[in-house]
């Protein structure tokens, strides 16, 4: 698994379920509200994932890519583009599903979105594909979706995350866990051959973060 596969096959899920919205009956409003909360849930436990697991290891050995200024710059951004995204989202909750309020609101997700994914393809994964290993884009892809798949059913809580104090809370020149291991797994799969994964975080453990 790669961790940059696994963003960008969600970006294409994401944009397919924008289009199925804008193909959808506009009179079926149980169908209109269903769709849409699968697409918000999509979004948000996503943006979450991306947050935790994938920007912390971009900041750790990134440089920008693309048009970025520098790796802080497009982390920022991405950050900020999420906001952005849970601002469009909790307009859609605050209005009749259906009505014209609730179509501008979904435009708006649809649009912030849209320009989201493609300057964080653009820059912040193909800075990554050029600076990690594959062994670390493994390792961040089962975390992210590990945490993905516990949270899916019923999605989380959107928190905005200020996009300055993030990055600055976030970056850091010491190798995280995640990236030790990732090493440690590569250099006894060059000796031995043979790679051995240690278990991931228990849903308890997770648990335990959100509380923190």
């Amino acid at each position: 698994m790669d961790i940059t596969d696994v963003i960008l096959r969600q970006h294409d899920e994401q944009r397919r379920m924008f289009a199925m919205l804008e193909e959808w009956p506009r009179d079926d409003r149980e169908g209109l509200a269903a769709v849409w909360k699968r697409l918000e849930i999509l979004l948000e436990v996503h943006a979450e994932a991306e947050e935790r697991y994938f920007y912390p290891e971009l900041l750790r050995v990134g440089t920008g890519g693309a048009d970025a200024e520098s790796v802080d710059e497009e982390v920022e951004d991405a950050v900020k583009d999420h906001n952005d995204i849970r601002d469009a989202v909790r307009r859609v909750a605050d209005a009749e599903i259906g009505s014209d309020e609730w179509w501008t609101a979904v435009v708006d997700a649809n649009v912030h979105n849209s320009d989201h994914m493609g300057e964080e393809e653009r820059q912040d994964l193909a800075d990554f594909r050029q600076r990690a290993s594959l062994q670390l884009r493994h390792e961040i892809a089962v975390q992210f979706l590990r945490y993905e798949a516990v949270r899916w059913a019923e999605g989380i809580t959107p928190r905005d995350k200020d996009p300055e104090d993030y990055v600055e809370e976030q970056k850091t020149d010491e190798p995280s866990g995640v990236a030790e291991k990732a090493a440690r797994e590569a250099e006894e799969a060059v000796t031995t051959g043979a790679v051995t994964s240690e278990p991931s975080l228990t849903a308890s453990d997770e648990a335990s973060e959100d509380k923190d």
